[in-house]
């Protein structure tokens, strides 16, 4: 058994999915980023970064194995059980390739649009052209390499487990998927998967999406302080 400290964020459905996708067993140990479950000493314990997801595998001989950074528990799981992870190396960092780009460039300029676009308690424009912006030119880069290849690295991986639940929010983002044909196709493929719409369901009953977020949720999910809502109108 896996448990996963989770919340239904496009990080925590990477996970989620990739353990239906797998067939592992697992249970879902909510961890509330807007209430601040994620500062208590006991996740800190397991998660230094203070981030959610975590996973921690006792299905393991020995003590379990504790991992935090969704890419990492991708690479993990792939690795523990032989799937969507190539076991060669030039397919296995053909797939990793995009599985670093989607950590260290479409999951934090797609977050940081979610945050100026949607969440940010004053409007910046800068900042909301800045992101906008940003996310359309690695959607651009998305939709080139799927004009020329069915998934990101070739097959089904994790690379395209990675990608997908950002997608998800496109017009969180400020993107109209008409304007990439081919992650349309792509993100329209996938998401039929059984695997990828259990997976992504999970845990959606923690969240009540017709409830505003609270400027304290604010905070604690964005790490703000009163000065980010002085000029609040």
């Amino acid at each position: 058994m896996i448990d996963l400290f989770f919340w239904p964020t496009g990080n925590g459905k990477k996970i989620s999915i990739m353990l239906e996708e797998v067939g592992l067993k697992y249970r879902i140990i909510p961890v509330n980023i807007g209430k601040g479950d994620q500062y208590t000493p006991e996740f800190l314990a397991i998660s230094p970064n203070n981030k959610m997801p975590v996973i921690i595998d006792r299905d393991v001989e020995g003590p379990p194995i504790t991992i935090f950074e969704s890419g990492a528990i991708l690479m993990y799981l792939a690795e523990k059980t032989g799937k969507l992870l190539p076991p060669d190396t030039r397919g296995k960092y053909r797939v990793l390739q995009w599985v670093f780009w989607q950590v260290g460039g479409l999951g934090p300029m797609a977050g940081q649009a979610h945050y100026f676009l949607r969440y940010a308690p004053t409007k910046n424009e800068e900042g909301m052209t800045r992101f906008r912006n940003e996310v359309a030119r690695l959607y651009g880069v998305m939709d080139r390499q799927l004009g020329k290849h069915e998934y990101l690295a070739g097959d089904y991986s994790i690379a395209d487990i990675a990608a997908w639940p950002w997608v998800y929010r496109h017009d969180w983002q400020g993107q109209d998927l008409d304007d990439y044909p081919n992650v349309r196709r792509w993100f329209e493929a996938v998401g039929r998967r059984p695997a990828v719409e259990r997976g992504a369901a999970a845990g959606q009953d923690l969240v009540d999406r017709s409830v505003q977020m609270s400027d304290e949720e604010k905070k604690l999910l964005f790490n703000l302080d009163d000065r980010a809502f002085a000029s609040k109108s």
